[in-house]
């Protein structure tokens, strides 16, 4: 499991960084921890990596938080981002780069332990997850943290992931009913998976990085969807 702590503040992470080993040791979880003082270094040192679980300041020098959430999203697309910052007034930027949690600062010890144990069950929950692909030759399991999207056109159905399309044929009321509650109808023919969605317009969003159809009996119940990725935690 990759760690990844960015603040500019030396004393800080260094604090920040015995709290979590302290919790993954004791946890008995295998890691490794990526430690920047600034969102450039950061970006610079992950490469081709994804960081599973990623606490970050918001108010630095040079690349700000918000804008190193942006630019990570752009490829690392299941990372649990938890903010850590002195100032609450971010929250709904948060909703843009699908925030998992904010922690104020001056933080608790306690605190950091809580919300770190909800970001390890989080990523738990979406690696384990499969969906099974029945075709005529052959069954095909992919990782639910993968699918972008599931897209009907009569009765074949596409799922779209992240390292290309399968198509099979089915109906999509009964794929969403064996699906978990963060894959949302957004439209008649499209059900999206919202840990993948980034942003969110009046008649469409952006998942994975392309903009779908948000139909307007959709729009309500996805809108509200949306914000509870971040409110509930």
């Amino acid at each position: 499991m990759l760690i990844c702590i960015c603040d500019d503040e030396k004393n800080l992470r260094k604090s920040l960084r015995t709290t979590v080993e302290t919790e993954l040791q004791l946890a008995g979880v295998s890691y490794e921890i990526n430690e920047s003082g600034s969102g450039e270094d950061l970006l610079g040192s992950l490469d081709s990596s994804e960081p599973d679980i990623l606490f970050l300041d918001i108010e630095m020098p040079g690349l700000s938080g918000m804008e190193t959430a942006h630019k990570l999203r752009e490829k690392c697309t299941r990372t649990v981002i938890i903010f850590v910052t002195a100032y609450p007034d971010y929250v709904f930027q948060g909703y843009e780069v699908r925030a998992f949690h904010y922690i104020l600062k001056p933080y608790r010890e306690e605190k950091i332990r809580e919300v770190l144990r909800m970001a390890l069950d989080e990523t738990e929950r979406l690696a384990d997850r499969y969906f099974l692909i029945e075709q005529k030759n052959r069954s095909l399991k992919i990782p639910l943290k993968n699918i972008l999207y599931f897209k009907s056109d009569r009765k074949k159905i596409s799922a779209v992931a992240l390292n290309g399309t399968e198509e099979f044929y089915g109906k999509l009321s009964d794929i969403e009913n064996d699906l978990p509650d963060h894959f949302i109808r957004i439209h008649n023919r499209y059900l999206a998976n919202l840990m993948q969605i980034t942003d969110l317009g009046p008649a469409s969003c952006v998942c994975g990085g392309e903009e779908l159809p948000v139909s307007r009996a959709c729009r309500q119940q996805l809108a509200a969807a949306f914000a509870r990725t971040l409110l509930d935690n």
